[in-house]
């Protein structure tokens, strides 16, 4: 006598999710937390203003550097680009010596980065993970002399440059600004949370010195901070006017913007051709942005998912 084999329950057996409809089968469905992020009509509204706004002062730079003096004092002033572009920057070119003062400035600026960047690297990571007597002091002493103005140092810095025989040339520029207090400051406050203590414990053990963990270690963690630092403090050296303007001439090593004060002399300043100086001041620099600027982004980025 054969037994039928019960039925199964209908409860045991594995059912399919009813596919919603307009949705395919097939296709995994994605959950709310990995959905894309698309903008609407106002965020690309409000982006597209704010770009208008911030390339304004370039664009009538460039439409001032255009035109004439005369056209520049009428009402309303020129709202589109003139003739005399070409002319008014060749005589910008040679009135302030502008070849010999852009390859200055590149010095300048290049080497204040790369001391800033390399100094408040090696400090940073000194306060962040290094153990020393007096660090936290030395900390705050560090981050206090961010509240004292820079008009007060003038004279004493003016002073120790003269008895060195530095007046008019551009170690009088580069030294005093080798190091800063906000880089060492930046640069502590991100490698406390990129590097852990347990990597550098590791290269110890493994026989590093300090210098093979500063290399192999230190400085691939701080990358993404580095490129951060060494951005803005090239930008703030191109641009720096007070202190150089004390320490440089326009006869002797003048950076970009020593020089172009040259351009504003004259009982009638021309107006065209100073927009023309600061064109041809500016034009590095967005140069350097569009040829760096992935590698700059993509170091942030980086160093954000890393973190």
């Amino acid at each position: 006598m054969s037994i039928a084999p019960s039925p199964a329950r209908e409860d045991s057996v594995p059912r399919t999710p009813a596919t919603p409809p307009g949705k395919r089968s097939g296709r995994p469905r994605r959950s709310r937390a990995g959905r894309q992020l698309h903008g609407g009509r106002i965020t690309y509204a409000v982006l597209g203003l704010v770009t208008v706004i911030s390339l304004f002062p370039l664009v009538w730079t460039a439409i001032a550097a255009s035109r004439n003096n005369t056209r520049l004092a009428e009402t309303p002033p020129p709202f589109w680009f003139g003739g005399n572009l070409f002319k008014n920057l060749e005589i910008a070119w040679t009135d302030a010596n502008m070849g010999s003062a852009l390859l200055n400035t590149v010095v300048v600026a290049g080497t204040v980065s790369i001391g800033t960047v390399l100094f408040s690297t090696l400090a940073g990571f000194a306060f962040a993970k290094l153990r020393f007597r007096f660090k936290n002091a030395l900390l705050l002493l560090v981050i206090g002399t961010m509240m004292v103005p820079p008009q007060l140092s003038v004279v004493p810095l003016y002073m120790m440059v003269a008895k060195l025989s530095w007046s008019d040339q551009l170690q009088a520029v580069i030294l005093p600004t080798l190091v800063t207090a906000f880089g060492v400051f930046f640069m502590r406050q991100y490698l406390l949370q990129a590097l852990p203590t347990e990597i550098i414990e590791a290269a110890r053990v493994d026989g590093a010195n300090s210098l093979r963990v500063l290399w192999h270690v230190v400085f691939p963690a701080a990358r993404p901070a580095m490129a951060v630092l060494g951005m803005l403090t090239f930008v703030q050296s191109w641009n720096d006017f007070f202190w150089p303007i004390i320490a440089l001439t326009q006869n002797g090593s003048p950076t970009v913007q020593v020089a172009l004060t040259g351009l504003g002399r004259g009982y009638i300043p021309d107006q065209s051709v100073i927009m023309a100086g600061a064109l041809l001041g500016t034009l590095p620099l967005l140069i350097a942005f569009v040829v760096f600027g992935k590698q700059i982004v993509g170091g942030i980025m980086q160093g954000a998912v890393k973190g």
